[in-house]
């Protein structure tokens, strides 16, 4: 960025504060440009920021620091900022939020932040009394926090396993409890991050994941092992059970990690290996032989049976699979001798995305979707399927069972519903359990609708909307709109508005585009939205927008839009494509340049997802989708915030910076580019309400600075 430049930006970034203040607002910092050139089959590409990837260089924390302060200058200054984050304040303050739930034994536990804490803590029931077992508030300092992750039960809820992270790192520490006492045990395991425990069916002992990368490189989330752990034993001496190499008929990639999974009741256990897609590679042997680590292990599904989810009751094995049924169907074959081959249909495929089970004694209860929303289906012990009728539509976050006792436990929340855990009663009809209370926020002033955008291909993009009643549709109206669009996730499907509604109350209309690369209407979804498909997923996003604008809802100059880590992909790539369309464009921790994933630790991994560097088709897919090098000098780009949060284990922070730094050099507008950095946070698993209403008054604020100016 040149002086001149510098000079222009930083009289621009007054926003509507006066011209007195801005003489107060730091400049944002110019970036050392040190250039390097990569070759890739024959097409060279330079990186201006490559300095960036190394977090040791003595310019990157000063570099932050600088742009922070610059955002936080700017963003303090907007006029709404306070109004917002008050009504913020409230929003989440009123509203109990659960996370997940089980029941395990006599007990019931219970993820949930309490309606104003600051983070989420984990309950159980028992004896209809209710008490705190894990609360990692209680071991937060004046400069650090502590978030709860994972966790899981035990068969007869008499032990809790669970990690523990700070600053949003992800980081975990595995720790077990005994339930009854609250007693923590002396056992203490590092690296398990994603170490999804199964339980052994006495509750004497657990499998388990573990990473070995070292932490903060690309080899983080390659190579890790799937190992045992008895109770009372020394972690250190847990039997290996699995790792890349370790059995000769097991072979596989880096990037595929282990998994042991056990079900109550049955003999038999599964080895999965799972990566970024949905599908999973199965193998089967006998429980006891796993235990003892003199496993044979039978292949069940390969990768390209398209297998997305397994449910072992007892000598049984249900796979839900997609291969020629892009929706799933649900297919039955023998645990003790699988074979796809002959494997029963159980549920066929409908206009239903079938998404995940849960076993109970009454049967199998089957999560789906249609386009957005949920439906509830169980298939009864007598192969019998019915519906579930939902309370109201919305979206089931998940369904729990205990194959001990009948009926199941789901999180459902809806675009005006808070999200509340719900019981399923075996006569089929669904009722609120009470453990999460309703909020005292009255959502009788908002409304919210769906409608269907034609992309360039004729396909129909669903997208919905939330509004104050009564909004005048005269084209002049602040929007919204979030998309994402990747790994085959429905990521907007209906979700209480919550902190959403403090922006609906200054007249704008929230939205949310169910844009091709994501799973809202099943496998072929994704694929129309990956790989070579991608420009599908902005495509979409630009075609939701430009319907906005010709049904009145809002115009150019009032339009914003956002969407957070892949979705940054959506973002920079829209923005670029067609930066006449929107007045602000807001990316939270968003992938920037996927070129470059081979410099973070969670790289490697996603290659099923977005293409290999070392294949041409691959790096073809990725520059495609690579917005830092497609940013383009001189033009004139709207206002622009990027967030990141240097913990982040899921998009390294040199995705947003680098981003920002091109942006400021190249934007020709004089509207402000924003990095917004917070210094202990990640990518927002494990962050505190605080720092959420914190992130979402400064969203707003912002948003409203540049499509209303105000």
């Amino acid at each position: 960025m040149t002086k001149a430049v510098c000079l222009m930006y930083g009289a621009a970034i007054a926003l509507s504060a006066s011209a007195a203040f801005a003489a107060d607002i730091p400049a944002a910092p110019v970036a050392r440009v040190e250039p390097v050139s990569d070759t890739y089959f024959g097409e060279a590409v330079v990186d201006r920021y490559r300095w960036m990837e190394n977090d040791k260089d003595p310019d990157w924390l000063p570099y932050l620091k600088q742009q922070n302060a610059h955002a936080r200058a700017v963003l303090d200054a907007l006029p709404k900022r306070d109004v917002l984050l008050a009504r913020i304040q409230q929003l989440s303050g009123d509203v109990a939020t659960p996370a997940r739930v089980q029941k395990a034994g006599v007990r019931l536990f219970y993820q949930q932040r309490p309606a104003g804490a600051n983070n989420f803590k984990l309950f159980v029931r028992e004896g209809g009394k209710d008490r705190v077992l894990v609360d990692p508030t209680a071991l937060d300092t004046k400069t650090s926090h502590v978030s709860l992750d994972w966790w899981e039960a035990s068969p007869d809820g008499s032990k809790l396993v669970y990690g523990l992270s700070r600053d949003g790192s992800e980081d975990s520490v595995l720790q077990i409890m005994d339930v009854r006492t609250g007693a923590i045990l002396k056992e203490r395991i590092a690296d398990t991050q994603a170490a999804d425990p199964n339980w052994l069916d006495d509750s004497s002992g657990f499998f388990y994941n573990q990473l070995t990368g070292k932490n903060n490189t690309p080899e983080r989330y390659l190579d890790s092992t799937a190992r045992f752990h008895k109770l009372g034993t020394d972690p250190a001496k847990d039997p290996l059970l699995m790792k890349r190499g370790f059995d000769p008929a097991i072979v596989y990639e880096k990037i595929q990690a282990p998994y042991i999974g056990t079900a109550q009741h049955s003999a038999t256990a599964l080895l999965i290996l799972a990566d970024v897609r949905h599908e999973k590679r199965i193998y089967a042997a006998p429980l006891r032989d796993v235990v003892k680590g003199k496993a044979k292990w039978q292949l069940v599904a390969d990768f390209a049976d398209e297998v997305t989810g397994v449910d072992l009751h007892g000598d049984d094995l249900y796979l839900l699979s997609t291969k020629d049924h892009p929706r799933g169907r649900l297919l039955k074959t023998s645990a003790r001798a699988p074979s796809l081959a002959k494997a029963t249909e159980v549920v066929a495929e409908s206009k239903l995305v079938l998404q995940g089970m849960a076993r109970a004694k009454d049967g199998l209860y089957l999560r789906a979707m249609d386009g957005g929303p949920s439906a509830l289906q169980r298939l009864g012990n007598d192969g019998k399927l019915t519906t579930i009728a939902l309370p109201f539509e919305g979206t089931l976050r998940e369904i729990e069972a205990d194959p001990n006792a009948a009926g199941a436990l789901a999180m459902l929340t809806g675009w005006l519903e808070p999200a509340g855990i719900w019981s399923v009663g075996a006569d089929g009809k669904m009722s609120d359990t009470g453990i999460t209370p309703k909020p005292a926020i009255d959502t009788s002033a908002y409304t919210t609708e769906r409608r269907y955008a034609t992309a360039k291909d004729g396909t129909q993009i669903p997208y919905s909307l939330i509004y104050k009643k009564g909004l005048k549709m005269d084209g002049k109206n602040p929007a919204f709109i979030s998309a994402y669009g990747s790994y085959g996730s429905a990521a907007y499907t209906p979700s209480f508005a919550g902190r959403t509604l403090a922006l609906a109350d200054q007249g704008a209309i929230i939205g949310y585009a169910n844009v091709r690369g994501g799973g809202e209407f099943g496998r072929q979804w994704h694929r129309a939205g990956q790989l070579e498909n991608k420009p599908n997923t902005w495509r979409d996003l630009i075609a939701v927008c430009e319907d906005m604008n010709a049904k009145g809802y809002t115009s150019p100059a009032s339009m914003a839009i956002g969407g957070r880590s892949a979705g940054g992909i959506t973002m920079g790539r829209a923005l670029e494509e067609r930066p006449d369309l929107f007045a602000a464009v807001v990316s939270g921790v968003g992938w920037h340049n996927p070129l470059r994933y081979v410099a973070e630790q969670n790289g490697y991994g996603e290659e099923p997802e977005w293409g290999a560097i070392a294949d041409p088709a691959g790096f073809k897919a990725l520059k495609s989708i690579d917005s830092y090098q497609q940013v383009v000098d001189g033009t004139k780009y709207p206002a622009i915030m990027l967030t990141t949060g240097v913990t982040d284990p899921r998009v390294a922070p040199f995705h947003p910076a680098k981003m920002a730094a091109r942006l400021q050099s190249a934007t020709a507008s004089g509207k402000p580019v924003l990095l917004r950095v917070d210094f202990d946070a990640g990518h927002g698993m494990g962050s505190t309400r605080a720092q959420q209403d914190a992130e979402s008054a400064d969203t707003y604020a912002f948003i409203l600075s540049q499509t209303t100016g105000k």
